[in-house]
């Protein structure tokens, strides 16, 4: 499969092949779900909590006597029935976390990439430098490629300069390679990869 390179000013830079088995998939929309459900899974804090009877700050002490008030049997004023008790089976702190297997999880990547070429919405960028970190720059060089609303990945290292300028501009993600995931490719509406990320990715799933 063949597609332009272009670089940020617009104009056409050659082509590049790219593979089938990575971009050329027919997506899977259970796939993707499982892999987009496992992310946010472990984004979660699961920090949410509510005390308990033995958390409580209170006597343990019996209320009364047992018999001969006509009143109900009670023990401890902790028990969650009373006002400032503990609360029954109350939320505690844990890990939302599932496991997801590693081979399904490259595989909604791979399945992920072909979702965008299929929609038109990949586009492959030489590199992705700034001359100086100016947003307005930037910009411009956005509205030639018809970005709004976009995730970029780069190389390894990401140039400081562009990440900077592109940090004030909203619903652009940039992330360098390492970072590619199926979530954050699925909620911005293009795909932008430099040459240096088509080649990291080719080699990864070689």
């Amino acid at each position: 499969m063949d597609l332009s390179i272009t670089t940020l000013e617009g104009k056409e830079a050659g082509k590049v092949k790219l593979s089938e088995e990575i971009f050329g998939l027919e997506p899977r929309d259970d796939i993707l779900q499982r892999m987009v459900r496992y992310q946010l899974a472990r984004k979660q804090q699961g920090t949410h909590k509510a005390k308990g009877r033995s958390e409580i700050a209170r006597t343990g002490a019996k209320m009364y006597k047992q018999k001969g008030t006509g009143r109900a049997r009670h023990h401890s004023a902790r028990a969650p029935q009373f006002r400032g008790g503990g609360k029954a089976h109350g939320p505690v702190v844990h890990s939302h976390d599932h496991d997801l297997p590693k081979k399904v999880r490259a595989l909604a990547l791979r399945h992920a990439l072909s979702t965008k070429v299929k929609a038109s919405d990949l586009i492959i960028v030489d590199d992705l430098l700034s001359a100086e970190a100016k947003t307005k720059v930037l910009v411009s060089q956005f509205a030639k490629l018809g970005l709004e609303n976009a995730l970029l990945i780069g190389g390894a290292e990401i140039d400081a300069n562009f990440r900077r300028a592109a940090s004030n501009i909203p619903n652009i993600d940039v992330l360098p390679i390492q970072g590619i995931n199926v979530y954050d490719i699925l909620r911005r509406g293009k795909l932008v990869l430099s040459k240096a990320a088509v080649e990291a990715l080719e080699e990864r799933f070689k």
